[in-house]
């Protein structure tokens, strides 16, 4: 089967997006970016053709699904959520999959946590910092199938975010009962992480697909012996379609770094603007707030990009602000959203400066402000900036399509659709569950629209048939 990809290399997210030969999306991969960008490309991509994979068991199960968002339909601007009397075997497959997969990186940070225990030891540290270490790996792996348990609620994807999420609040408890300073024992996973995040590790749908089927089919005592035999001979139907990338197209913040030709690296600009005009046909404005620029565009009726503006100087107001933010709160990315809707007293924040950030958040948390209310402020500060740029750019146009890993954060879309509504009416406002692959989109989508046009103008060179 041919297949086209685009890879959108931001700063701290790296996406991949497989188009199939019909055009639809085939899958989506996607990793943080690492110091080792090569590495961040390699990742992104093999988690696509794994997603891809996972498409293609759900077709030969006879049970694809297609998702809001997936290209070919705007996602529904109300989501009801209803939960099926039973889940598909395909979801319990992916799930079994995933869970072999974080057990892998598990293993691999543990080993890393636990050498970088021992050597914190020999250097002079209190005793015991090894074993401490190890009690909390031991409760994370106990802890490791509840989090892809049916219906469980990880709050994100990333392997960084998960297994620090629960290292943290085990090390607090650990270090409670022990001589260990607390921070302490949360730079050997901030130590570790960066070691583990820039390794390559064997998560390969062919390595992990069986043992991940064995484990489903166990779960699943519904399933009689000539079910189980189709689901069996379903993934081996899937595994064995060939997967040829015919083109693939580049773009991003870290564009410049991908192992492309000149001739297949698109601009975010274009590829934002062609990804969202996809995603929802009738959009006139696009804004994407990635992790380090934010970029307002406006787009006609062919998805062609007529003007933008683009804040690409400074990191404020931008994904990678909000991460500082988290790590200053120490709290996991995912987290800030939720917890800054739960505030009742926002902040009045006048900067977004990611210098002074740190210094003002101690400031605000020593005179009792509550995190919350700091954070709905920060939220609302950053929203500010985006629409100030869009102003620039020349307003917003209905429909309006905000895309960018920000646009899975729950207070900043709640954010702006108040100040939308305040400076422009009622406006259309769509994001899709997959907003943060627009770019990747994007840029499959050129990939594929030049192979077109290479195989029209070699045939018209030849004066046969385009094939």
């Amino acid at each position: 089967m041919r297949c086209w990809v685009g890879i959108d290399l931001g700063s701290t997210t790296t996406k991949a997006v497989v188009l199939d030969e019909d055009g639809e999306v085939l899958g989506r991969g996607i990793t943080n970016s690492r110091n080792n960008y090569d590495a961040a490309c390699a990742i992104a991509q093999s988690e696509a053709f794994i997603d891809a994979r996972f498409t293609l068991v759900r077709r030969a199960l006879g049970a694809a699904e297609k998702r809001p968002g997936n290209g070919k339909a705007p996602a529904p601007k109300g989501l009801v959520s209803i939960r099926p009397a039973r889940e598909p075997f395909a979801a319990r497959l992916e799930r079994s999959f995933r869970l072999e997969q974080h057990l892998v990186q598990l293993a691999r940070l543990r080993e890393e946590a636990l050498a970088e225990a021992g050597s914190w030891e020999e250097r002079g540290g209190a005793e015991g910092m090894s074993r401490a270490v190890a009690s909390i790996f031991d409760e994370m792996q106990a802890r490791s199938e509840a989090l892809f348990a049916p219906g469980a609620k990880r709050g994100s994807d990333f392997f960084r975010d998960l297994s620090g999420s629960q290292y943290l609040s085990i090390a607090e408890k650990v270090s409670a009962g022990s001589r260990i300073p607390f921070e302490t024992v949360a730079g050997v996973f901030d130590k570790s992480i960066l070691k583990v995040e820039n390794q390559v590790l064997d998560l390969s749908f062919e390595s992990h697909i069986r043992p991940a089927a064995a484990r489903a089919l166990d779960g699943d005592r519904d399933l009689d012996d000539a079910a189980r035999d189709r689901v069996r001979s379903g993934i081996d139907e899937a595994a064995s379609i060939p997967l040829d990338a015919a083109s693939s197209v580049g773009t991003g913040y870290g564009r410049a770094r991908l192992p492309f030709p000149k001739e297949r690296i698109r601009s975010e600009i274009l590829c934002h603007g062609l990804g969202a005009h996809t995603l929802f046909p009738a959009t006139a404005t696009v804004l994407d707030i990635g992790g380090q620029d934010t970029k307002a565009i406006q787009v006609d009726e062919q998805g062609i990009v007529t003007s933008f503006q683009m804040n690409d100087r400074c990191a404020a107001g931008c994904g990678r602000y909000l991460g500082y933010i988290a790590d200053e709160m120490n709290l996991g990315l995912h987290e800030l959203g939720p917890l800054a809707q739960s505030s009742i007293a926002p902040v009045k924040i006048s900067s977004t400066c990611t210098v002074f950030a740190g210094a003002e958040i101690r400031d605000r948390l020593s005179v009792g402000q509550k995190r919350e209310d700091i954070l709905a402020g920060l939220h609302r500060a950053i929203i500010l900036r985006a629409m100030a740029l869009l102003a620039r750019s020349g307003g917003i146009r209905d429909e309006f399509t905000f895309t960018g890993g920000v646009a899975n954060n729950p207070a900043a879309v709640g954010a702006l659709a108040r100040l939308v509504e305040e400076n422009y009416g009622s406006v259309t406002l769509n994001i899709s569950p997959d907003s943060i692959y627009t770019g990747a989109l994007g840029a499959a989508l050129f990939a594929r629209s030049s192979m077109e046009e290479d195989c029209a103008d070699g045939a018209a060179s030849t004066g046969g048939p385009a094939s």
